[in-house]
């Protein structure tokens, strides 16, 4: 061994000998100061390091200084050859670097040297701290070098530096190296070298059954309690196993137990449907628990994981089998009947949340109840109005809104509900009231008369005392349905209050994923509010845009195509239009007529609209309900009301 390759030896070692502080920083391990302790308490980040090579002790016991160093002051010593002796490290040769393999019979003598090279302190403390014992892994034939150096790469002409790495044989002429140091990058943590194999090959053809699973350290973690066990090597290592079994058929059941995440699960059914069509006997056991993967559950809980390792696959198989059934069963109508019995009790405290407009609480058999629904309109039409109408409305009832703006701002909304009040507080002298202008314009309030200037302070009087009940959440392409069922969760938890939801409007929502399309989004935003309403138990409301083809067309369901889940996910659809729009010619032909006529209606003042009810999942659909449209004070009146 060289003296540098010594050097890089030694200074590799201070993950496993100095104990680790509690802190990370700076995206490396920090370790306890030999020297002053620093690091050892909850908080400590003791010594610390920059580039994984030189560390400094903040309390000025040393500055910059590799582990090399640290040993050498620790030995009262400037002579690094005493801390190489006291390490056997033989500088003069006598310790060599992994051999450079041309044949298999290197791999073969670098294999029988790694092995005798296992019982040193550095492999033995990263096997302990994966709960592996010795004599597991001198059984199963692991080895250790402690400078090893790609031979891949030195036959290609590199020279990489050299590493600590576990020796984890795959066959007669091959094996994996995997590397016991922290700082490591993944890509270089195992590194395969020789004949390709499976570790643990040879129990595919034993006499008991054998578990299937990723690493190589989840097959010692089977082996350590007790088992047997063959590593894939990776999630992408199922084809060549599949080819591997077709040329020589396991003599014993598979178990297949690959980890717990996304890429091992799928790994784990593609191998499960390729054994049913190879008529394989094979079952399933997840050996990892609610861990990761069989080796976390191992270090987590040995005496869980042995017995699941030791547990007849048959008889865990039967169990699953008969509590799968008995959950499926648990899905009849008669299961739930207690349930259903406790939901009518439970509604008897939570009556329908009146809107207000009487002739549209009879059209909702009361007023709002659980569930979705979505309003739709042309544009200036007062979606938004109305909406905020029965907002105010149901507010000063007492109970709770909550009103998520994608387009107005709060002061907006807050000044349109005024106006409405002084159009509904003056009276004959409705030349008093004031529109939204009216009241946000400051400037204009010193050419008020006193007369005006009372119905506005008046106005804003009542609006204070309902509108603790009104809760306005502002915000432009930045809210989400998910950041909406955080605030309602933060909303029940503050107040204990269940809030009706209003969202102006769907389409401006943020959406999802950018890559989707407008469709998509919108299609998931209604699926998650229409969750929200259930979860929650709340009447969630929704304004939608139309599609810009049924600007000339009555309200109709074909409006909200844009989005198929606004239709069919939705509890109560509904819409507003002007009144006469069902009269109007469609025609392509007379389609600039019915513009004009259009434009000519929303002259009036008020103006005649109508709702209609396009869906009402639980009750009668096909109501129209009149209403005028004060547009200029923020106003609809029902009429005949």
């Amino acid at each position: 061994m060289t003296r540098e390759q010594a050097r890089q030896h030694i200074n590799g070692l201070i993950s496993t000998e100095l104990p680790k502080a509690p802190k990370r920083v700076g995206g490396y391990d920090t370790y306890i100061c030999p020297f002053c302790g620093n690091g050892g308490g909850k908080d400590g980040t003791g010594i610390s390091t920059r580039d994984g090579k030189h560390y400094t002790c903040f309390k000025g016991c040393f500055t910059s200084t590799d582990y090399l160093d640290i040993l050498k002051r620790q030995l009262n010593t400037s002579n690094e050859t005493e801390v190489f002796n006291l390490r056997n490290l033989d500088i003069t040769g006598q310790t060599q670097p992994s051999p450079k393999p041309t044949n298999p019979t290197d791999h073969q003598e670098f294999l029988k040297h790694a092995q005798q090279q296992l019982t040193t302190p550095e492999p033995l403390a990263f096997l302990q701290s994966r709960g592996i014992s010795p004599e597991t892994a001198t059984r199963l034939g692991l080895g250790y070098c402690p400078s090893w150096q790609s031979p891949a790469a030195l036959r290609n002409g590199k020279n990489p530096p050299p590493s600590r790495r576990l020796i984890i044989p795959t066959g007669e002429t091959g094996y994996t190296a995997r590397s016991i140091t922290h700082d490591t990058a993944e890509k270089y943590r195992f590194m395969k070298e020789g004949e390709a194999g499976y570790f643990g090959k040879a129990a595919l053809y034993g006499t008991a059954p054998v578990f299937i699973v990723e690493g190589a350290i989840d097959a010692l973690s089977i082996y350590e309690v007790g088992g047997e066990a063959c590593a894939l090597g990776s999630t992408s290592g199922v084809d060549k196993f599949l080819t591997l079994i077709d040329q020589e058929r396991p003599t014993v059941p598979l178990v297949l137990s690959l980890d717990n995440d996304n890429a091992g699960q799928e790994a784990q059914s593609k191998l499960k449907s390729a054994l049913e069509a190879r008529k394989i006997s094979f079952y399933e056991l997840n050996t990892s628990g609610s861990h990761k993967d069989p080796n976390e559950h191992l270090t987590a809980d040995r005496t869980s994981f042995a017995a699941l390792v030791n547990s007849d696959p048959t008889e865990v198989a039967r169990q699953e089998a008969q509590a799968e059934k008995e959950t499926y069963l648990a899905t009849s109508a008669a299961h739930h009947i207690n349930a259903l019995m406790g939901q009518i009790a439970a509604s008897a405290d939570t009556p329908a949340i009146p809107t207000g407009f009487l002739g549209l609480d009879e059209a909702f058999d009361g007023g709002l109840y659980e569930g979705l629904y979505v309003m739709g309109a042309i544009s200036s039409l007062g979606k938004t109005t109305f909406l905020l109408q029965i907002a105010d409305q149901i507010a000063m009832a007492g109970h709770d809104i909550l009103l998520f703006s994608l387009e107005m701002s709060r002061f907006e909304l807050m000044a349109k509900s005024i106006s409405r009040l002084t159009f509904q507080h003056c009276g004959n002298a409705s030349c008093h009231a004031k529109s939204t202008r009216g009241i946000l314009a400051g400037s204009k309030r010193w050419h008020y008369s006193q007369a005006e200037k009372d119905l506005i302070n008046h106005s804003i009087a009542a609006y204070a005392a309902y509108s603790e009940h009104l809760f306005i959440h502002e915000g432009v392409g930045n809210i989400d349905a998910d950041q909406i069922k955080q605030q309602v969760q933060r909303h029940i938890s503050f107040t204990g209050n269940r809030p009706v939801v209003i969202i102006d409007y769907l389409q401006i929502l943020a959406p999802y994923d950018i890559r989707a399309s407008d469709k998509q989004n919108t299609d998931k935003a209604v699926l998650e509010l229409k969750r929200l309403s259930r979860d929650k138990k709340i009447p969630v409301i929704a304004i939608s845009s139309f599609n810009r083809d049924n600007y000339t067309a009555p309200v109709n369901l074909a409006s909200f195509k844009e989005s198929g889940a606004i239709e069919y996910s939705s509890d109560i659809l509904f819409g507003l239009q002007l009144e006469g729009m069902d009269e109007l010619s469609q025609s392509d032909s007379k389609r600039a007529d019915t513009i004009r006529q259009i434009e000519e209606k929303k002259k009036a003042d008020p103006r005649r609209a109508q709702l209609k009810i396009l869906k009402n999942r639980n009750g009668k659909v096909g109501i129209n309900l009149g209403y005028d449209y004060y547009a200029t004070f923020n106003f609809f009146k029902e009429r005949g009301r």
